[in-house]
């Protein structure tokens, strides 16, 4: 059983060694562990000190790529590799590395396909209440839409067994956290959540939330984006019926009245109600299509699946 730690750095020459050398090379079960970095086109010497700590391999994106696409890399480097379990973690030392083993002992078990370690973000008193309380939020929205038991969907700190890992295809490029959730449940692939310890950053920002308002938008249109792609029937249906529906009560209201009280009055909400019921008509249809798309996607996914074992073969 090969293990690969895969971890995505931008500009994080302090910390970056500091996890390097605290990721264990001996883990019960595993046969080799080795250590990939991936240098999103850092400015300062995070290649330089990803090398000296001991990294096994360092790749570099030509330029600032964003976390979800040098993640994305970061899991097909790993493939390459051999990787049969890959665990990804973040490059500022607020993950525990010795707690790897048990992240991926789930799926060494058999019992998950994707593991995600829960930082128990309530009680985590040094975190900001905003950034607190939209992660609570984020995860129980999801976990409503999706009926999972992930209570702490933005966690970073996870693993993937390499079935996993080559059905995952991730479009975001803000970030991959709740895409990668989204995927395995509609591919019915399990995921298991173990507690984890979550330390304080050491100085400076996070390189993805520069902006609270900024990362909690776009993660908001990664997760509608990511359902529609997954999903579209269902919720163009939802959406077409229940405007329709509103269209009809107004065509309803129109007809009481012209027939029990005022004869030809009431014109606005006749228009209202046709307007509405043709748009809630539109809607379904556009569902119906979509699906159709969405069919097309699951047979190019599975093709794009099977060409990922060929090019990854081991």
């Amino acid at each position: 059983m090969k293990l690969v730690v895969i971890i995505p750095a931008y500009n994080e020459e302090k910390t970056l060694p500091k996890v390097i050398q605290e990721i264990p090379r001996q883990i019960e079960n595993i046969d080799e562990v080795k250590v990939l970095v991936i240098d999103d086109g850092s400015t300062d010497n995070t290649i330089k000190t990803a090398k000296k700590a001991g990294a096994d391999y360092v790749t570099s994106n030509n330029s600032n790529q964003g976390l979800a696409r040098t993640f994305k890399r970061g899991l097909e480097e790993a493939l390459k590799l051999g990787a049969d379990i890959i665990v990804n973690t973040d490059a500022d030392f607020q993950y525990n590395q010795t707690e790897v083993p048990k992240l991926i002992k789930p799926i060494l078990n058999n019992e998950a396909e994707m593991v995600i370690g829960n930082r128990q973000v309530e009680k985590l008193a040094f975190m900001k209440w905003t950034n607190k309380y939209g992660n609570i939020l984020g995860s129980w929205v999801l976990r409503k839409i999706l009926g999972n038991n992930v209570t702490d969907a933005s966690s970073g700190f996870r693993s993937f067994s390499r079935e996993c890992a080559m059905r995952l295809n991730i479009l975001s490029t803000h970030t991959y956290t709740h895409e990668t959730i989204i995927q395995c449940m509609m591919q019915k692939m399990r995921i298991v959540e173990v507690p984890i310890e979550f330390r304080k950053r050491e100085g400076g920002k996070s390189k993805l939330i520069k902006n609270l308002y900024g990362h909690i938008k776009s993660s908001l249109s990664t997760i509608l984006r990511t359902f529609l792609i997954y999903d579209p029937f269902k919720k163009f249906l939802s959406l077409g019926s229940i405007i329709f529906l509103i269209g009809l009560f107004f065509e309803l209201r129109y007809l009481w009245f012209y027939f029990h009280k005022e004869g030809g009055g009431h014109i606005q909400s006749m228009l209202l109600g046709v307007t509405l019921i043709l748009l809630g008509f539109q809607v379904i249809i556009l569902g119906f299509i979509s699906d159709l798309i969405n069919a097309n996607r699951k047979i190019q996914e599975e093709i794009l699946y099977k060409l990922k074992k060929k090019e990854y073969k081991k």
